[in-house]
């Protein structure tokens, strides 16, 4: 593991992910066009994607019970290249035994997850006042870190000694990347806010009132959209990226554009894992999928820092903020903003969809 010398305690586990003795058979029907975008923007086979979304639902369910279960000695969790393998860090070399019976392969490490987002959170607390330059700074658990990308050297340095952390702990990463909210003062598809467009993120209610979550960059509380027609109700940016539209008289459904024009059925909101496939849906570039690099990473816009998102390689461009990311079935977040496009690829962020949901009392509409 670099950084820390971390020990595999377990031999690699082959394909396919092994599950947990109890766990049922992984549903391995997979949302219309989501293999062919896979095919095309991973570079597998049909049999290779139909065989890692298995992987990767067998894995959210793993993950999902390990960090429960291990606590406080919990490092964090990710899929290896080609997600045949799920590795979960602890603190705690006794938890070995337990790791390998949910079907994942243990990795003993010097700090738990509560650990490196403390340290990141220390980032997070100086990042306004500071004005480093530094433009994005994340918990990386493969290699038990935490990140700051910055233009130079000194610019992350600049941000580490700011927040006063330990640089032992603390990799700076010299990089050109330059996150930009995508929105487009462009007419197109999707949702206007008067000359301005963006994408509709998941089709939400609160109590009987229909509405979408979105993009915080889009729009202020108040602020009027159409096509389909609503209001703003909330809105944050910076520190966040969200939104709510409420849009009385339209009718939600539990749908994403996905490949060609069509429908992904959304039917829950469940954290994918580090390293698992991500799909996207915008109105600029359509349905472009990647792999999911980090969650929690903290990005620096002109407008300021935006806390929580997760970094992906899919591709974006302006018009697709606020679209959706999915990861199988599972809704995972509205687009915030990233780097690159889809000609050349790049990073693209989002910001979780559960948070969003908790933020404003929301339910998700699925399937």
């Amino acid at each position: 593991m670099g950084l820390v010398g971390a020990t595999i305690m377990a031999a690699c586990l082959a394909t396919p992910l092994t599950p947990a003795a109890a766990d049922p058979a992984p549903q391995a029907t997979a949302p219309p066009g989501m293999i062919d975008a896979l095919e095309r923007d991973l570079g597998i086979s049909e049999q290779q994607a139909v065989q890692r979304l298995a992987n990767e639902q067998r894995a959210a369910v793993a993950e999902s019970r390990l960090s429960t279960t291990l606590g406080s000695s919990f490092g964090g969790a990710w899929l290896n290249e080609d997600a045949s393998k799920l590795m979960v860090a602890t603190t705690d070399a006794a938890a070995a035994p337990g790791i390998e019976a949910q079907g994942a392969t243990p990795v003993v490490v010097s700090r738990s997850l509560e650990q490196l987002n403390a340290i990141k959170g220390q980032l997070d607390r100086v990042a306004e006042q500071a004005r480093t330059g530094a433009t994005l700074w994340y918990v990386d658990v493969a290699a038990n870190s935490v990140v700051i990308n910055a233009p130079t050297q000194e610019a992350g340095d600049a941000l580490a000694a700011a927040a006063r952390v330990d640089r032992n702990l603390v990799r700076v990463q010299v990089s050109a990347e330059k996150p930009q909210p995508f929105i487009n003062i462009i007419g197109g598809s999707a949702y206007y806010i008067g000359s301005s467009r963006c994408s509709v993120g998941f089709s939400v209610t609160r109590g009987s009132t229909p509405g979408f979550v979105t993009a915080g960059h889009c729009g202020r509380a108040g602020s009027r959209t159409t096509n389909p027609t609503g209001t703003f109700q909330g809105s944050s940016f910076p520190g966040n990226d969200y939104a709510w539209v409420a849009a009385p008289g339209n009718t939600p459904t539990p749908y994403v554009r996905g490949s060609g024009g069509a429908m992904v059925t959304v039917r829950g909101s469940q954290q994918a894992s580090v390293g698992a496939s991500i799909c996207r849906s915008g109105s600029t570039t359509g349905w472009r999928c990647g792999i999911i690099q980090q969650h929690n990473a903290t990005v620096t816009y002109p407008q300021g820092s935006v806390y929580g998102l997760t970094r992906t390689s899919a591709c974006a461009q302006p018009g697709d903020s606020g679209g959706s990311f999915i990861s199988g079935s599972q809704a995972q977040g509205v687009t915030s903003g990233g780097s690159g496009n889809c000609s050349v690829g790049g990073t693209t962020y989002h910001q979780p969809v559960n948070e969003i949901l908790g933020a404003y009392g929301l339910t998700l509409t699925t399937g």
